[in-house]
């Protein structure tokens, strides 16, 4: 049962960690497959392969090239080989001992690898103290995500802010939205859903977790997810990670990223308006009417009932 690991880094002097603690904590790191895009200043050394039995296939970028996280993405499934399942992370990750073990069991349990379906969150932060690892915010349950309290549509955008809230329970929970950081599914979604290139980074969740639902696949939130993400703020302990869109970064390049974000938002509307995108379009399993009844989220009518956000209805 072998595993593809997508990650798309930007600049971040975590991704040597990321790779080594996979395969330190992994049950068995000879079913890894790595397929990393790394977008990093000239001159800048490759990342070596982790090794233990590992294979690490990677991309360089060079930063005036670089177009965006979700271009990025595309990119690192692009290096997919045929593995049974299917993982896509962000560059700046920790792992509980078994993690891969764990996660196939999970989605095995939920009817994969036969079901179409996903395993995904806002995972649980780390922070580095004396640079160790350590957990922070610890739940006992599920992280739930919905639409961030206190936000909603804006007039001239479909794009929504999405956020994790812990579920005391013990159950899988039936899911409607997806990190783009976390996220674990049979290999065929490589296939099935390749990464739309031409979203830039606000939305793309959004879009995906869209096609999934209108194919017919499944999403889901797990109990004890055994992936952490290390949060780019001044606790994290780490030096900070540009951003693609930084002022100094952005001086190098042609294309504005606020160009490429506009442009981002004219493609999630042009989902949801059912436009034909070919493999990144919408299914006929199901419809944007079902999905607005299963999660609160209309997007015809650009209204949020209280069950998009984890509140109870009146």
């Amino acid at each position: 049962m072998r595993i593809f690991v997508s990650i798309a880094s930007y600049c971040d002097p975590v991704l040597p960690f990321t790779l080594q603690r996979a395969v330190a904590t992994a049950a068995d790191p000879g079913r890894l497959h790595f397929g990393v895009v790394e977008q990093s200043p000239a001159g800048t050394p490759r990342v070596a392969p982790p090794g233990a039995g590992s294979r690490l296939s990677q991309v360089h970028i060079a930063l005036p090239d670089a177009r965006g996280p979700c271009w990025a993405r595309a990119l690192a499934m692009s290096l997919y080989d045929g593995e049974d399942w299917f993982l896509q992370l962000d560059s700046h990750m920790d792992f509980d001992p078994g993690w891969d073990q764990r996660l196939v069991t999970q989605a095995q349990a939920l009817g994969g690898p036969a079901r179409g379906l996903v395993i995904s969150t806002y995972p649980e932060a780390f922070r580095f103290v004396d640079g160790h690892p350590v957990r922070d915010r610890p739940t006992n349950g599920v992280l739930v995500q919905a639409v961030k309290r206190g936000t909603g549509f804006a007039a001239d955008h479909p794009v929504l802010s999405f956020e994790a809230h812990p579920l005391d329970q013990a159950d899988a929970v039936a899911a409607v939205h997806v990190g783009a950081g976390c996220l674990f599914a049979p290999g065929r979604i490589a296939h099935a859903f390749p990464y739309d290139p031409w979203l830039y980074f606000h939305g793309e969740e959004q879009a995906l977790a869209l096609r999934l639902y209108t194919h017919g696949w499944d999403l889901f939130h797990v109990r004890g997810l055994p992936i952490h993400h290390l949060y780019n703020d001044a606790g994290s302990g780490a030096p900070p990670r540009p951003l693609h869109w930084d002022p100094a970064h952005q001086a190098a390049r042609e294309i504005d990223w606020w160009a490429l974000e506009q442009r981002s938002r004219l493609r999630l509307q042009s989902l949801l308006e059912g436009r034909d995108l070919g493999v990144y379009g919408l299914g006929t399993a199901r419809s944007l009417a079902d999905y607005a009844t299963f999660s609160g989220i209309d997007y015809a009518s650009r209204t949020l009932a209280p069950a998009a956000y984890l509140l109870p209805e009146p």
